[in-house]
């Protein structure tokens, strides 16, 4: 069975039992949205997070039952991907119960849809049930559903909350007991059938929670008033069991057409399966000292980096950039080792889009895009890396924390690059000096800014007015390039001010006029600039825009241009002043400079003449 096989027959099947299906989520959280008002994420980890409001008890537009392939991305495992299973990027397949059913009908479901439609072998799947502990009883309720399907006591395992309870995401919040599904992939071999203490046989397929508690901040526990099912099955993982002689898959899979390292793979792994053989032999044909961990870590984090590009990630120094540059430059280095000698990038990328196009169309259409990027990145860090190994090669015995700063400074390498290369010459790091090291650069850099409120370096009329302009540009910017050129940066003086904002390409004459003459055209209107306290998640509904570093509590401020209220405004964005009164005072608006202000970052230097 091919993954698009997988996902097409998973969603029909819970979509004949009344399920809707809704299309995945960014890996970009929606706003940087902080996951029941208790955790801010950085991407999307789960399927169930996009759905959080939902799973509180809003209303959700298609009704009480959905199903979905949601993209997902975690990194808290970055260090195990080149094993069987593990990967930063992952689809997962989900299907949830919004206060509607319960355990019986989704542990039924999922056993009718593992042995009667991609026909697994019953007697090869094990259960794990939540045993009971002081604060819930034991699942006594899913271990009878079980047995009533027919599954042999002995295949039932009773495990404590750290196997089988999730959540709350924060120290509180909705949580419960959950039921895992595993799977024996090596029947015939001798040794323990506890799925928690065998690894290397069992592989987990799927996972159903049941959301019956609320955990209160005083730690106790209490029923939820809405009772949710959120399940997950990997498709990677599924498609490892499904597919796990790759032969199976066609001429074009066969280990024997992959070449003459190919045997050394291991069968039955996620990297061989159809998502990932054609990136992987393609890899091995580039190799000249073809290692299979190495070929691994490249087609893992290659695949991630498209997908997080095509979501509107760009690599940087900071936050989801940081995690993008840092997938980059550990492919990067892992090519080195495997000898991968030319640039390899754009020919990796058109194949994972190639690979993916079908189900995810948004590939094909920024593919040109993703592979700028990628290049981008691999031209700055290719130049630099040879240099920083030399460098790490000269240092004797451990890494100081100043010796992993500079690696950092001058060679671009992040500090968990240079642990893991610690790691592999049997060295240590000082990663605290680093820290410190890396703490006081920022604090230098600081000062240096001179950065205040509103990114003003002095609080006057003029720089209020300054600083109003930046919002009417922001805006006028999206007007004519599109919503993905989003704030990064603003620094304003008595003169003039400077915007950094998101876009891969130079700006043309035409659309620097455009932009001008938009916020021209605002100020003449003279629009009154209006404050409005309000919730979080309101500003979220009515688009309100805000820098990207920004962290907002529950109550926001939103500033907003013209229209009696901020739905209907021209601009309105996440603020914390000061702003001029209205936009008729700030006088002529002229785009000085429009240049590069990093890859995928433009910068903009503008002023205001003759302000009212």
């Amino acid at each position: 069975m091919t993954s698009q096989e997988l996902r097409q027959k998973y969603l029909k099947f819970f979509e004949d039992k009344g399920h809707k299906i809704i299309p995945s989520a960014s890996l970009v959280p929606k706003e940087d949205v902080e996951l029941a008002g208790t955790q801010r994420v950085l991407f999307t980890t789960a399927g169930m997070h996009p759905l959080v409001p939902y799973l509180l008890g809003t209303s959700h537009p298609e009704g009480k039952r959905l199903v979905n392939v949601q993209k997902c991305l975690r990194t808290d495992d970055i260090d195990q991907v080149g094993d069987s299973v593990h990967n930063t990027f992952f689809e997962m397949l989900g299907n949830w119960s919004l206060g509607d059913y319960g355990k019986v009908e989704a542990i039924s479901w999922s056993y009718d849809f593992l042995i009667n439609h991609l026909k697994l072998d019953a007697k090869r799947l094990y259960i794990s049930v939540f045993a009971g502990d002081d604060d819930a009883p034991f699942d006594q309720e899913s271990f009878d559903i079980w047995r009533k399907l027919g599954m042999p006591e002995d295949h039932i395992f009773r495990y404590g909350k750290k196997d089988n309870w999730w959540g709350p995401v924060g120290p509180s919040g909705p949580c419960g007991p959950d039921t895992e599904m595993f799977y024996d992939i090596k029947p015939n071999d001798p040794g323990s059938l506890d799925p928690s203490s065998n690894s290397q046989r069992f592989v987990e397929i799927w996972n159903d929670v049941f959301m019956e508690y609320d955990k209160q901040k005083d730690g106790s526990f209490k029923p939820l008033a809405q009772r949710n099912v959120d399940t997950g099955m990997g498709l990677e993982r599924m498609l490892a069991v499904l597919q796990n002689a790759p032969s199976s898959l066609g001429p074009q899979f066969c280990i024997a057409e992959r070449g003459p390292h190919a045997m050394a793979l291991v069968r039955g792994t996620v990297y061989e399966t159809d998502v990932f053989l054609p990136l992987m032999k393609q890899i091995e044909e580039l190799s000249a000292n073809f290692q299979d961990k190495s070929a691994r870590i490249v087609a893992d984090h290659l695949r991630a980096s498209v997908f997080l590009i095509s979501d509107g990630v760009i690599p940087s120094n900071v936050e989801r950039g940081y995690i993008l540059r840092r997938l980059i430059r550990r492919l990067i280095r892992h090519a080195s080792l495997l000898k991968i000698e030319q640039d390899f990038l754009e020919d990796l990328t058109k194949v994972v889009v190639k690979t993916y196009s079908d189900f995810y169309p948004k590939l094909e259409e920024f593919q040109e895009s993703i592979i700028t990027e990628l290049k981008k990145e691999e031209a700055k860090f290719k130049k630099a890396l040879a240099q920083g190994i030399h460098e790490f090669e000269k240092i004797g015995g451990d890494i100081s924390g100043r010796d992993a700063f500079n690696l950092y400074q001058n060679y671009g390498f992040p500090i968990e690059l240079t642990v893991e290369m610690a790691l592999e010459s049997n060295k240590g790091v000082d990663v605290p000096g680093f820290e410190k090291e890396f703490k006081a650069h920022q604090d230098l850099s600081r000062k240096a800014g001179e950065k205040t409120k509103g990114g003003m370096t002095t609080q006057s009329d003029r720089t209020a007015k300054l600083h109003t302009a930046t919002h009417l540009l922001h805006q006028a910017l999206r007007d004519v390039l599109g919503d993905h050129a989003h704030q990064t940066g603003s620094h304003i003086t008595d003169v003039r001010l400077r915007f950094d904002f998101t876009h891969d390409a130079k700006m043309t004459e035409d659309q620097i006029k455009k932009v001008e003459d938009l916020v021209n055209q605002k100020i003449k209107d003279n629009l009154p600039v209006e404050k409005v306290t309000m919730p979080k998640a309101a500003a979220d509904e009515i688009g309100a825009i805000g820098l990207f570093d920004d962290k907002y509590g529950d109550l926001v401020n939103i500033y907003f241009m013209g229209a009696g209220n901020p739905k209907d405004a021209y601009s309105k964005e996440f603020c914390g002043g000061p702003h001029a009164d209205s936009t008729g005072s700030l006088g002529k608006f002229k785009i000085i400079k429009e240049e590069s202000a990093g890859s995928g970052v433009r910068r903009i230097y503008a002023t205001i003449s003759n302000p009212n």
